[in-house]
């Protein structure tokens, strides 16, 4: 029999697999076998909630499951039963570890206990501690029983201790929740309504994860009155007149950024010549130096602007400038021939040596002649 615990198991993994695409009847007939296999109690869980919540067999509302001696026992669904009441009703996974973590929740009777932190705990320790509980039973990743009142009572417990003036006020009260009601119901201290929460658990979890988990709690749409209350502090501190200082100290960097771009903007001027024409900033007026004969452009008043010494300094520049460009040019022509005729002995392409021979070579043939001038000056 122990043999068989593994397919049993294999039996168990179609079953679950089966219930999350919605086919009951193939997982009402995996879990018998499982049971037939080697009898187990997770197996008997899920059988017996599923032939509790119905099947989709189609025999009239009848629901037949085999036991391990090989009989057929048949069960009929309640009235009410319908398709979403048994989707919702499955079991769900969790383990042994989850089922006594939400148990020791619920039998904690003060928040310090909740939250598992002593007395004098101080902020950051109950923040540390309620993000901690608050991943672990989130109803979206703890599915046990209960998880959801544990993550409620969780909730209670931070926002109550997390403020102050509530915290002062429930160690007043003693924190105890009394186990029995007393007159009018309430007897007392009650978790759930002598420190009610101004804004729920969900609304904590949401502003310490943001959104972390997609929620489908009931508590979900308080989410819109924490963006009310927020509105409402930043009115208020509008209103104290704080806020546009709050708001000037946000936008500094900005603003500096901004005045740091003009003002080097302004420090740096367009130089007055430039070797090609440009319209936009009216350099258009073609001259040529008197040493190499280059070619610059300039505007209509630099001739009244720039005369004797401070001409011949431009005119340095122009050439100093062009003789630059023509040398970097002509480095770019020879180094793309000799990646021309390199690959076409690489691959025997004649196309390419034939390209590189075509090549005219014009700022090279520019910078001889520069040469030239040079030497004979």
């Amino acid at each position: 029999m122990e043999g068989n615990r593994d397919e049993a198991e294999k039996c168990i993994n179609i079953a679950t697999k089966a219930l999350g695409a919605g086919d009951k009847e193939k997982a009402i007939k995996f879990l018998n076998k499982a049971e037939k296999l080697f009898p187990t109690d997770k197996a008997k869980v899920l059988l017996e909630a599923l032939l509790k919540n119905g099947s989709s067999a189609g025999n009239g509302g009848a629901y037949h499951r085999k036991s391990a001696n090989g009989t057929e026992s048949t069960a009929t669904p309640p009235p009410q039963y319908n398709q979403e009441s048994a989707n919702s009703d499955l079991p769900k996974n969790f383990n042994k570890e989850q089922v006594e973590g939400v148990q020791r929740i619920k039998r904690c009777k003060d928040y310090y206990e909740v939250l598992g932190v002593s007395k004098d705990a101080n902020e950051e320790e109950l923040k540390k501690a309620y993000r901690k509980l608050a991943l672990k039973f989130h109803p979206d990743k703890n599915h046990a029983p209960g998880a959801t009142e544990a993550f409620k009572k969780i909730g209670n417990a931070y926002a109550v201790l997390s403020n102050a003036e509530k915290r002062r006020q429930y160690d007043v009260s003693g924190g105890e929740e009394p186990s029995s009601p007393g007159p009018g119901g309430h007897g007392g201290f009650d978790f759930h309504r002598g420190f009610e929460a101004d804004i729920t658990p969900e609304d904590l979890f949401n502003m310490f994860f943001g959104g972390g988990f997609p929620s489908s709690s009931p508590y979900a749409n308080s989410r819109d009155r924490y963006t009310q209350q927020t509105e409402h502090v930043r009115r208020e501190r509008e209103e104290r007149g704080d806020g546009g200082f709050s708001m000037f100290i946000q936008l500094m960097p900005i603003v500096v950024l901004i005045l740091v771009s003009i003002l080097s903007q302004l420090m740096v001027s367009t130089p007055p010549y430039s070797l090609y024409s440009r319209p936009s900033t009216g350099q258009t007026l073609k001259r040529q130096t008197e040493n190499l004969h280059v070619d610059y452009y300039v505007t209509r008043d630099f001739k009244s602007e720039f005369k004797g010494s401070a001409l011949q300094k431009i005119e340095k520049n122009v050439e100093d400038d062009y003789v630059s460009n023509v040398r970097n040019n002509c480095w770019k022509e020879r180094q793309t021939k000799t990646d021309l005729l390199y690959a076409a002995k690489v691959y025997r392409d004649e196309r390419l040596r034939r390209k590189a021979e075509l090549m005219t070579m014009d700022n090279c043939k520019e910078l001889d002649r520069l040469n030239e001038l040079f030497r004979g000056g």
